[in-house]
């Protein structure tokens, strides 16, 4: 019996253009005589499954096929997504791990799997229609045996236009006073790039104020401090109910995300847009001057993205619940140390307004995802 035992060194969660590094430990547990495995391969892919009633994928251009020039589906041949619902959309190179690998009792064998994910790979989704998922898939083969997989899932995050840009690290030592050496700096790595990317886009720059009015007048002044934010970041904004004409009693904000299909890959051409809710923020505004609200982004989520099959986008949807008719004021007494009681009316007459607002939600740093991923890093099987 050889365990097989494979690991992502720095956690579940990746940004497409970086390598991952995955070590693959082979053991022989038995205690009585050696263990030979023919061969062992690894593999990134990414599965692509939808909603049949709701989306029809597109055709593929070839069947895939090993080298003899047959389609890979026999059990003795490696194929990653064997038993999976769907499409590979991403597929790298398989590479070899070991071949006629021969262990003694209790021996044990490491070997690294190093592989990049593709710059253009979109981004691990789970929503209603379609589904994105990786996996580094390990196969392996005792002679006379079907092949066996292992499959470590992990999560992959795009940030769009990231290998357009170029930084240096600031920190470098060089010489300022030799032109000719400022281009031995070397760039920082990948991570670095991102990280710096996303603090741009998503830093406070100048805050955006909209008057909701309806057909009575205005309800409130709304001011949110940035457009684009980063997973895990609170969404602040406040609201002011002063000198407007139309009282509002209660109000709700609520995260949402849109799920556009691609019009060829419909099933229906009036398909609409699937709508998922997220966190809300709800309060009673009624005698209230001003208002903020603190929205949490969870991280688990997907950042807004676009591929051949869907468009996910991002709203905030705002709900106010207002008054058909001015409201009584409240007294207040002139003598500070007196109290009073405001008797609100038993019955109000109200209506509902909705207003959606986009914003755009960006990946966050791979390493504070993974703290809280729920993909395993680390899977074992045995052969």
């Amino acid at each position: 019996m050889i365990d097989v035992h494979a690991c992502l060194v720095r956690g579940s969660v990746f940004l497409a253009g970086e390598t991952i590094e995955c070590i693959i430990t082979f053991s022989n547990k038995g205690q009585s005589r050696n263990e030979t495995l023919a061969w062992a391969s690894a593999q990134v892919h990414c599965q692509c499954s939808v909603s049949d009633s709701k989306v029809k994928l597109p055709t593929p251009k070839s069947i895939q096929q090993d080298a003899t020039g047959f389609p890979i589906d026999s059990v003795t041949s490696f194929t990653p997504n064997r038993g999976e619902k769907g499409i590979c959309v991403v597929s790298t190179t398989p590479k070899i791990l070991v071949c006629d690998l021969m262990l003694a009792p209790g021996e044990s064998k490491t070997y690294k799997y190093y592989e990049t994910i593709p710059q253009d790979a979109p981004p691990s989704y789970k929503g209603q229609s379609v589904k994105y998922s990786y996996k580094v898939a390990i196969g392996t083969q005792r002679v006379s045996s079907p092949t066996r997989l292992l499959r470590v899932p992990f999560r992959v995050l795009v940030l769009y236009g990231l290998g357009d840009t170029f930084f240096m690290d600031p920190d470098d030592d060089y010489d300022t006073d030799n032109p000719f050496l400022e281009g031995e700096r070397k760039p920082n790595s990948l991570l670095d790039q991102a990280v710096q990317v996303l603090t741009t886009i998503t830093s406070r720059k100048s805050a955006n104020t909209y008057n909701i009015t309806n057909s009575r007048g205005t309800v409130a002044r709304f001011c949110i401090f940035k457009s684009a934010y980063k997973l895990g970041e609170d969404i602040i904004a406040t609201f002011d109910f002063s000198n407007c004409h139309v009282p509002c009693i209660q109000y709700s904000v609520t995260l949402q995300s849109e799920e556009l299909i691609t019009e060829e890959c419909r099933r229906r051409p009036n398909q609409g847009v699937c709508i998922s809710s997220y966190s809300k923020h709800q309060e009673f505004s009624i005698h209230v001057s001003k208002s903020h609200m603190i929205l949490p982004i969870p991280l688990h989520i997907a950042p807004s993205f676009i591929t051949d099959i869907v468009c996910l986008k991002w709203r905030l949807r705002f709900e106010f619940v207002t008054s058909k008719e001015p409201l009584p004021e409240q007294v207040i007494p002139a003598d500070q140390s007196e109290s009073a009681t405001w008797q609100g009316p038993q019955n109000i007459g109200v209506e509902t307004m909705v207003w959606n607002l986009p914003i755009k939600i960006m990946p966050t740093n791979p390493l504070h995802a993974t703290s809280v991923s729920l993909l395993r890093a680390v899977t074992t099987m045995s052969v």
